[in-house]
């Protein structure tokens, strides 16, 4: 998979000053010499004490047997007082934060089974938005059900919403400001977005007089006799029994220019040793100019790598599977969050984090973004294509020739277990 075009470069700056020649008192410039291969200078004696090697594993499948209690190795104690079994055996690094869990990262988990449910004749649907994780400023989701034949009232909003079908199928139909109109069977940009408050047909039609119904469509008042006194919002009816082309009204102004669906089953994948990845943008999915989504498969004890994504947060949805993922906020602020299916996380732009599967299954999930292309930064990557003497022993990281050949000028992306 191949990022789309970065706003922000990664890199090394080197000070001017030692660019520059030397210069000399004599008439002759002083001469420069040059190399291309990396040194191997002794590494020097450390500024700053070296990172702990205390084992920070994940302590999920610990946990699910016998009472979770705060230990991490040699630190913490057990719980005097009540406690919910259930609910820390889900989040173990809550319980018992790794080591390297540092300073303070606003919470960026919300449980979708801790979200309000509105039920109704035809379904139901409970949302999540930044009233739930304040730090959620740009998007917003709905997780929705339909029953058989159930309908989404006609509706419009503000925001941009693009929808994932997790199980069965469903018809979609858009009508556009130009008359074109769409019909098909097949993470809302905005954080403040509600469920609750898009336009409604019925709610728009039950505050208007009928006087003015009459007038606009032509007719008499009392085809609006039976018109709901209120919205619907959720209503039940039959199963379509037409086909698509039967079902679509044929409008003066023809059909929507871009489909208003995507099958995300044919998009190509990127496959890896430790999962797949399947993007989902304005490259392949036109229409869909604000949102761009990854669809990512991690194995059991494979890893999303270690990266970031440059000028737009990650609005994460787990589908099914177990993961934990440590989020760095610079500054020496990081904090680690177990997720599990039905589970959403939030990542501002810049933030460091992985995504680790730390269950006995598969994991899945969906990356969501407000932008319409797909773009990450690889920190191995940044590594590998940045000179080899920035990143070993005399300077940043100590590392060892050997190590730096280990990594990746392309993106690994997933990595599997083992493959060290």
């Amino acid at each position: 998979m191949a990022s789309g075009l970065q706003s922000s470069i990664s890199g090394t700056i080197t000070p001017a000053s030692s660019l520059a020649p030397t210069l000399s008192s004599s008439s002759s410039p002083a001469p420069i010499s040059v190399s291309t291969s990396t040194s191997n200078a002794a590494i020097p004696s450390p500024t700053v004490a070296y990172a702990s090697d205390d084992p920070n594993n994940s302590l999920l499948n610990q946990y699910q047997s016998g009472t979770p209690e705060p230990i991490r190795g040699s630190t913490g104690a057990s719980i005097l007082g009540p406690q919910n079994v259930p609910l820390e055996r889900e989040s173990p690094d809550f319980m018992a934060p790794p080591t390297t869990d540092s300073g303070s990262v606003e919470n960026v988990k919300w449980p979708f089974a801790l979200s309000h449910n509105r039920v109704q004749d035809g379904g139901w649907a409970r949302q999540q938005n930044e009233h739930d994780m304040p730090l959620a400023t740009t998007m917003a989701d709905v997780n929705m059900r339909l029953t058989a034949g159930g309908i989404r009232e006609m509706h419009w909003h503000l925001t941009a919403e693009w929808g994932y079908v997790m199980d069965g199928s469903c018809r979609v139909n858009a009508v556009d400001q130009l008359g074109h109109n769409y019909l098909a069977d097949v993470v809302l940009d905005d954080g403040t977005f509600s469920e609750d408050s898009t336009f409604l047909l019925t709610d728009w039609m039950a505050h208007v007089p009928k006087e003015v119904l009459a007038k606009n469509f032509r007719v008499n008042a009392s085809a609006f006799d039976h018109i709901p006194d209120r919205q619907l919002w959720m209503l039940p009816s039959a199963v379509p029994t037409q086909s698509v082309d039967e079902a679509n009204p044929v409008s003066p102004a023809g059909p929507a220019p871009l489909p208003f669906t995507f099958p995300a089953s044919k998009a190509p994948a990127t496959n890896t040793t430790g999962g797949t990845v399947k993007v989902v943008d304005s490259r392949t999915f036109n229409i869909s100019q604000t949102i761009a989504v990854a669809e990512v498969t991690v194995v059991p004890g494979g890893i999303r790598e270690l990266h970031w994504h440059p000028t737009q947060p990650e609005w994460t949805f787990f589908l099914q599977g177990n993961a934990r993922v440590t989020v760095f906020a610079s500054s020496a602020n990081a904090r680690t969050f177990d997720y599990q299916g039905g589970d959403i996380g939030y990542v501002p732009p810049t933030f460091g984090h992985y995504v680790e599967n730390t269950g006995n299954t598969t994991l899945k999930y969906l990356e969501i973004f407000n932008s319409n292309i797909y773009e990450d930064i690889s920190l191995n990557q940044w590594l590998t294509l940045t000179p080899p003497d920035m990143v070993k022993a005399s300077a940043h990281l100590q590392l060892s020739d050997e190590t730096i050949s280990q990594l990746q000028k392309v993106k690994p992306i997933v990595v599997g277990p083992g493959e060290w």
